[in-house]
């Protein structure tokens, strides 16, 4: 069922018009992409799961296509788990899906908001096309069981139901001992016995690990939320296996606590959050105690999504022992124009105008800096070494660069010159990659393992709306 949406151009009107060029060639700003660091930052990802043997669900809402898609699911595995925040991204997303099942893989997308009752149409119109076991959805409040029995007379299959465990961030769920809040987890486990929905398992979502400064935080963090749902387990075992033995989901994380599970499998010294972290997840992978000698078998599952980009704010987490620097790590850029440059005394500093503001960038913080993006140094290579520039002040469509304060001595009149020129390209990495992403209808994707780091090899369509 589609609804109006903002339509972007065919990809094929976009691939006609941008392959081929280099970036500083096309209008801007634009949103860049470099399919090099997402293959690497994808694999890592199910190189790690697969190592630790817990299984996974990516998230799609940061880049919300269907390449990036493939490459977070990856070959290997015979299960593709995805979250979706908006019901576009699935519609979006069919294709892919489809191609995912014709290919002999199972397929399970979940919804991954508490769920709406005015998206039960589109949603069940969807399960029904994803067929039994394809659709999932979350649920924290009792009124949100009727939409559950509405989508399973709409869509011809019980829906996957997720019970959403909060673990300390405070955006949505209950606490691990109010799950049953209003008869809300004993309804839940009837319309199982019924044949109405299916009980997945429960869902925490913790964003504590974004004020994290480093991989020992991260692998704590992920531990809390393991441990979290662990209790919530044992607080209504006895609901949960009412009516016999069952399998329960555990599906935890967030980027940088997930990422921080490569600390695991890498060489490297071992500190409490690691060792703390390995004892958590033995405990979800063999059972909680008594519960599953009962009957009550939990399984872990990771999801994560802005991982497969990364931004200033992952990167400020050092979640990882081996995450390289910004320029390294971050594959979104924005591209943008210069505009101005004021090097001669007009301002107390020196500063650079550039064609991008808010609605190009975003504004979103990072804890790391005061600015609201950092541009890369491919401009001026070898110069002002230590010191980098970022969009130090913000207006709707344009923003000023300065040299961050934080990362050279001097202030003010004894700052060199920013050696940039007018009608340069600058390459701004941003904090928040979800909502800079969001404010393009495609990207422009380059490919850095390639001679030419620089020449558009494809255009890829962002899924758009709700």
């Amino acid at each position: 069922m589609s609804i109006p949406q903002r339509i972007a151009p065919s990809t094929e009107v976009l691939r006609d018009f941008y392959l081929g060029k280099d970036v500083h060639e096309v209008p801007k700003p634009a949103a860049v992409l470099d399919v090099a660091k997402i293959r690497r930052h994808c694999q890592s990802m199910l190189d790690a799961v697969e190592s630790l043997g817990v299984g996974f669900r990516a998230h799609v809402k940061t880049h919300k296509t269907k390449e990036v898609a493939r490459l977070q699911a990856g070959e290997k595995s015979q299960e593709v788990n995805f979250i979706v925040s908006t019901v576009a991204e699935i519609e979006h997303l069919l294709p892919v899906l489809d191609d995912f099942k014709q290919a002999g893989r199972r397929v399970n997308v979940l919804y991954g908001v508490p769920l709406l009752g005015s998206q039960v149409v589109r949603l069940a119109v969807l399960s029904k096309h994803l067929g039994r076991n394809g659709l999932a959805v979350i649920v924290d409040h009792p009124s949100q069981l009727e939409s559950v029995g509405r989508l399973q007379e709409l869509g011809g299959f019980p829906v996957g139901v997720f019970l959403k465990v909060d673990t300390g961030y405070h955006r949505a769920g209950l606490p691990a001992a109010a799950l049953n809040k209003g008869g809300l987890l004993a309804q839940l486990v009837q319309l199982d016995a019924e044949g109405r929905a299916t009980l997945l398992g429960l869902y925490s979502h913790s964003s504590l690990s974004y004020k994290d400064t480093t991989a020992d935080q991260a692998m704590h963090n992920l531990a809390d939320e393991i441990e979290g749902c662990l209790e919530a387990l044992h607080a209504h075992a006895d609901l949960l296996l009412s009516r016999g033995p069952r399998e329960i989901t555990v599906s935890v994380g967030a980027s940088p606590q997930v990422t921080s599970i490569e600390n695991l499998t890498a060489r490297a010294e071992g500190g409490p959050g690691e060792q703390r972290l390995r004892a958590a997840i033995r405990m979800a992978m063999a059972g909680a105690g008594a519960e599953a000698r009962e009957g009550l078998k939990p399984k872990l599952e990771l999801h994560a999504g802005v991982y497969s980009v990364l931004d200033m704010q992952q990167v400020s987490t050092r979640s990882r022992t081996t995450l390289g620097g910004y320029e390294d790590e971050v594959a979104i850029t924005v591209a943008a124009e210069v505009c101005s440059v004021y090097n001669d005394g007009e301002r107390a500093q020196p500063e650079v105008l550039v064609a991008v503001g808010t609605l190009g960038l975003g504004r979103e913080p990072c804890p790391s800096y005061s600015g609201w993006g950092v541009t890369g140094r491919r401009p001026f290579p070898g110069r002002e070494e230590g010191r980098r520039l970022v969009v130090e002040r913000i207006s709707q469509e344009h923003s000023v660069l300065s040299w961050d304060s934080g990362s050279g001595e001097e202030e003010g009149p004894g700052l060199p010159p920013i050696p940039l020129e007018v009608g340069q390209t600058v390459d701004i990495y941003p904090n928040h990659a979800c909502v800079t992403g969001a404010l393009y209808g495609w990207y422009l994707v380059v490919d850095s393992s390639r001679p030419d780091k620089r020449q558009i090899v494809d255009v890829w369509v962002r899924g758009s709306g709700w």
